[in-house]
Formats: C-alpha cells, sequence, structure tokens
C-alpha cells in the first residue's frame, strides 16, 4: 500500500499544473465555440427527441430551452477565460467543470456520447483541487502529483476500454473485417480513397489500432524516455487517423499532455529565446 501510495501521489511542479491547465481552459474556448457547438443548437430542438442520460435521470435535468443553452454557452467561455489568467483556480475551475460538463449533456441527451470526452471531464474535475500554481514554480505538490496520475490513468483507460469495447460488442470481426474501409467510405479523405485500393493495409490498420490499445497500460512501466516516444506515438496515430477519415479525439489529445513535463519544455523555449535576444542585441551593438 506504501508503494501504491507513493506512486499515486508521485510530486509534481506545481509549473506543470499551470501549463496544462492553460491547455484545458484553452480548449474549453475553442470546443464550446468552436467544435462541438450541437449542445447550443439543441436549445431549439423539440422537447420529445430528449433522451436524459443517467446523469439527467439521477438530478432530474428537464430539456434545454434556449435561455439555458445561451448561459451555458457564454456562460462557460467567459468563466474560462478567467480561469486562463490563474486567479481563483478552485472557483473557476468548478465553474467551469459545471458549465463544460453540462454543455456536453445537452449535447449527447438528444444524440451519440462521443467517448473520447469521458477522460476530459476527469481533467475538470480535478484541477480545482490543487488551487493557485504559476507557470514558474517549480516546487512540487503531492496533491498536483495525485490529480495528474488520475488524469493519466482515465487517458489511457480510455485506450484500453475502446478496445474492450470493439471485441465486447463488435466481437472479434471489428479486427477481421471492413471496419476501417466502411469509416472510408463514409467520411474518408484523399488520403484514405487512395488505401482503399491496398486494402490489406487498412485490414493491418485495424490490428495496430487494436493491439495499440491493449497495451496502452505499458506506459505505466516505462522509463520516462520511453513514456515521451510512446506520447509522440500516439500523437502520430491519431494524426494518421484524422488524415485518413477525418476522426479527432480533441479533448483526449489534451489529456495525453498530461504524461509530459511541460515545464521542462517551456524553460527550453524560454532559454533559447533569451540567448536569440542576447546574440540579437549584440549584433545590434555598435
Amino acid at each position: 500500500m506504501n508503494r501504491l501510495s507513493a506512486w499515486l501521489f508521485t510530486p509534481v511542479p506545481l509549473a506543470r499544473v499551470a501549463l496544462f491547465r492553460r491547455f484545458v481552459y484553452a480548449f474549453v474556448i475553442v470546443d464550446v465555440l468552436l467544435l462541438h457547438t450541437s449542445g447550443f443548437r439543441h436549445g431549439w430542438a423539440d422537447p420529445v427527441w430528449y433522451q436524459p442520460l443517467i446523469m439527467g435521470e439521477w438530478l432530474n435535468i428537464p430539456a434545454a430551452d434556449v435561455a439555458q443553452v445561451m448561459i451555458l454557452k457564454w456562460g462557460t467561455v467567459a468563466v474560462a477565460a478567467l480561469a486562463l489568467t490563474g486567479r481563483f483556480p478552485r472557483l473557476t475551475g468548478l465553474l467551469v467543470a459545471v458549465g463544460w460538463i453540462w454543455y456536453q449533456y445537452v449535447a449527447f441527451a438528444y444524440g451519440k456520447v462521443d467517448h473520447d470526452r469521458g477522460d476530459f471531464v476527469v481533467a475538470l474535475a480535478v484541477l480545482p483541487l490543487i488551487g493557485l500554481a504559476a507557470a514558474t514554480d517549480h516546487r512540487r505538490s503531492e496533491s498536483a502529483g495525485f490529480a495528474f496520475r488520475a488524469m493519466q490513468l482515465a487517458a489511457i483507460a480510455t485506450y484500453f476500454l475502446s478496445a474492450w469495447a470493439k471485441v465486447r460488442f463488435g466481437g472479434w470481426d471489428w479486427v477481421n473485417s471492413a471496419t476501417i474501409t466502411r469509416a472510408v467510405i463514409r467520411r474518408g479523405t484523399f488520403l484514405g480513397d487512395w488505401l482503399l485500393h491496398i486494402p490489406w493495409s487498412l485490414h493491418a490498420f485495424q490490428w495496430v489500432l487494436f493491439s495499440a490499445e491493449m497495451l496502452s497500460p505499458v506506459i505505466f512501466f516505462v522509463g520516462e524516455k520511453w513514456r515521451r516516444r510512446m506520447v509522440a506515438a500516439w500523437f502520430v496515430f491519431h494524426a494518421a487517423t484524422y488524415s485518413v477519415i477525418t476522426i479527432a479525439f480533441w479533448p483526449h489529445l489534451i489529456m495525453m499532455l498530461a504524461f509530459l513535463p511541460l515545464e521542462e519544455y517551456r524553460d527550453q523555449v524560454m532559454s533559447r529565446w533569451a540567448r536569440r535576444r542576447g546574440r540579437a542585441r549584440l549584433r545590434a551593438t555598435p
């Protein structure tokens, strides 16, 4: 239990918290305004199409109306903008979590539920627990460590449970049939259309995808260097998926940043920028 506790609460620099929060809350604004906008349109939908999800049944949430979606949309954007400043992180983080989750509920209560947003809910729930954090603060925090470990576990669970669901509901035909081929025909790009003429490649891609998802928990058992490489490989994979069938798991990609030492990357960028400015000043000195 002591080893498990030490792993769950491995201290994380507060600078990483501040930087990760910026990615999360900036994405909330982009998502509400540009990416996932169906929740706003459902304010004008006929309530007959409303099908409460489990959360709606527990909390007795009625069908959305125009006033509700207006408040959720613009209120969430406004609070997320305030959260980006780093002020009142507990209060603003809580309000962003409530607003964004409710807004997603309005979207999904009229159709399918996108599984790529489940882990992002975890991020919104745990980030307010940390409190104040500055991008230049390299002090380590156990509470931040627990929050990041929770986000990492949620992100990897998204991959692993997705693979399990494939064979649970679709059987082994999911990887042995023309699943990706069908997706390319429905929403493919010029690259996907080209791959249709190489059918074995799409079949192989199904097995690569399934195997990668099943083996995703390995990321917790490798060293830091390989962990970064695995995250990079996942980003390449998602880029390839988008280039073939135009499907992107945007909030999940934000979650994968929880595995990276963002403060180190920031320090490297700032150091290089300072050196370039120093050289520029020397050249400008008469």
